[in-house]
């Protein structure tokens, strides 16, 4: 095999594991969609159950608190998802990536998720952005036209294996 061939061959390879790489990380990001998907819609199922609950209905000394002075706080921290809910009562979780389910605190459960939605958060901005690489690298390398004559590169594309 002559040179030309050779460089052509571990061009091609190159290209080839470019490109595999790429699909791979297209799918993972679509499963973190999808466990990004599932966990938002659990926080949303967590805020609605704590908004709805009675024990989420404000007090008439909490509403007179808040009028007086914002800046100052007279009550007590309150969990912005929590709310008044009581954070210690169980509720049900499954664990990403596993089949347990297990009885955790409720202000537990929703930091868990709220935790695994922003390290899903960061993981799929991160491999957004490997994608694009990926993209722009196999696009600037794919561009065999030039190095190649035409005659060649379309028989490459149009050669058909034959049994005898």
């Amino acid at each position: 095999m002559d040179d030309t061939m050779k460089q052509f061959q571990e061009k091609l390879i190159e290209i080839e594991t470019e490109a595999e790489n790429l699909l791979l990380a297209r799918h993972q990001l679509v499963e973190n969609d999808r466990t990004r998907n599932g966990n938002r819609e659990a926080l949303s199922a967590l805020r609605k159950r704590a908004r709805t609950m009675k024990t989420s209905v404000f007090s008439p000394f909490e509403l007179v608190m808040k009028e007086i002075d914002k800046s100052r706080s007279f009550v007590k921290e309150i969990c912005a998802t929590c709310g008044n809910h009581e954070s210690k009562e169980k509720t049900w979780m499954m664990f990403s990536g596993t089949d347990v389910d297990a009885r955790v605190p409720f202000h537990a459960a929703h930091t868990i998720l709220e935790k695994d939605q922003t390290r899903l958060d960061y993981d799929v901005k991160k491999l957004r952005s490997y994608v694009k690489e990926k993209s722009f690298l196999i696009s600037e390398q794919g561009v065999l036209a030039d190095k190649i004559g035409p005659g060649v590169l379309k028989s490459l594309v149009t050669l058909q294996d034959r049994t005898k």
